[in-house]
């Protein structure tokens, strides 16, 4: 009969068992986009691309209480000493500013490690003004135009490396990457804790371009 409109949803509008296929449609792509994310992540962190260049840059890491460095920045700097054995560059960048309540600055620290393993004061630059991966990129890039160098060799461990490939070539900085292997770190059950973690970190980063925000460090983003 013309007007009734028992049993019929109003047009336009989406019924409770609608809503619920949208609510788990939006729930999969969430999920489906972190897993492709995290992966891409992983993948990039296995990818060595080092060759010659004009610098290796070593990526800060936390040191101990006491000032000494932490296993992320020794087996870091240890990659970076190797690399500069087997020559892909004459010098190497320590990059890492100091924390509150901490002794000295993480560059400092790398430093003593490349000592330790015989490079020369000469071969050695120090970035430590740095509380971030985006502050890393931008003063080791500042340290490099002012030598007139173009391209380096980042070392970090895996997790590390597609974020920060990103913010170096935001910096015109002709990156290679040469991660630490997921399987040199002393904890891997971390690992998965360290790729989310890398997840928020991209994201954040995104936004803060985005919506134009200032260069910030946030627990040593």
């Amino acid at each position: 009969m013309p007007g009734n409109t028992h049993g019929k949803q109003p047009s336009g509008k989406i019924g409770a068992g609608g809503r619920g296929k949208l609510i788990l449609f939006l729930a999969f792509a969430a999920m489906l986009y972190v897993a492709v994310f995290l992966a891409a992540i992983h993948i990039a962190g296995r990818q060595d691309s080092a060759r010659p260049a004009d610098v290796i840059i070593v990526l800060g890491a936390g040191l101990r209480r006491d000032g000494r460095p932490g296993p992320a920045l020794t087996r870091r700097s240890l990659q970076a000493a190797d690399l500069w054995r087997q020559g892909m560059a004459p010098t190497v960048i320590c990059a890492g500013g100091q924390a509150e309540s901490f002794p000295r600055s993480e560059a400092d620290a790398c430093r003593e490690i490349l000592r330790n393993q015989s490079l020369p004061p000469s071969a050695i630059l120090l970035e430590d003004k740095s509380r971030s991966t985006e502050e890393n990129a931008l003063f080791s890039s500042q340290l490099m135009r002012e030598r007139g160098w173009t391209s380096a060799v980042l070392v970090s461990d895996s997790y590390h490396m597609l974020r920060a490939s990103w913010l170096f070539t935001q910096q015109d900085v002709e990156a290679y990457a040469s991660p630490v292997p997921a399987e040199r770190i002393h904890h891997p059950q971390t690992y998965p804790h360290s790729l989310l973690r890398e997840f928020l970190a991209f994201h954040w980063q995104v936004l803060k371009e985005a919506l134009n925000l200032p260069v910030t460090h946030l627990s040593g983003l």
